[in-house]
């Protein structure tokens, strides 16, 4: 294992889940350790540490995608609050959700925008 490569990608998750990518590291440990090492390396210490795009364009990618795969609701709200957390607005995450229904359909977009809801209601940051 690289070191390196996995501290990276642990003080990037910190930076951009907190606790909640913690969470989902411990959840792992036990049943498959291996996928939560792989998880700290490559989506954060090799994607989301690249200098291409900024960590708020990176997570309305990742919300994009995963309203559009539409079975993703666990992953989808770990990344609701994930750009929440990198700045974007409530507004912007709306807006993502919404753009998935032209390319998604709408079943995609409204599960996904309920899964908007449920956050923005935890978080107190509903308007």
């Amino acid at each position: 294992m690289n070191k390196s490569r996995y501290a990276v990608g642990l003080n990037k998750l910190a930076e951009i889940d907190g606790q909640a990518g913690h969470k989902v590291i411990e959840s792992l440990q036990n049943v498959c350790p291996d996928l939560a090492r792989y998880t700290i390396e490559y989506p954060f210490g090799d994607i989301y540490s690249r200098p291409g795009l900024d960590l708020k364009s990176r997570e309305i990618a990742t919300v994009a995608a995963l309203t559009a795969m539409g079975n993703c609701r666990p992953q989808l709200i770990v990344h609701i609050n994930a750009a929440l957390n990198v700045g974007c607005s409530p507004e912007e995450i709306k807006e993502t959700v919404l753009q998935m229904s032209v390319y998604a359909g709408f079943p995609a977009a409204l599960n996904g925008m309920f899964a908007v809801r449920e956050v923005l209601e935890e978080r107190d940051l509903l308007s």
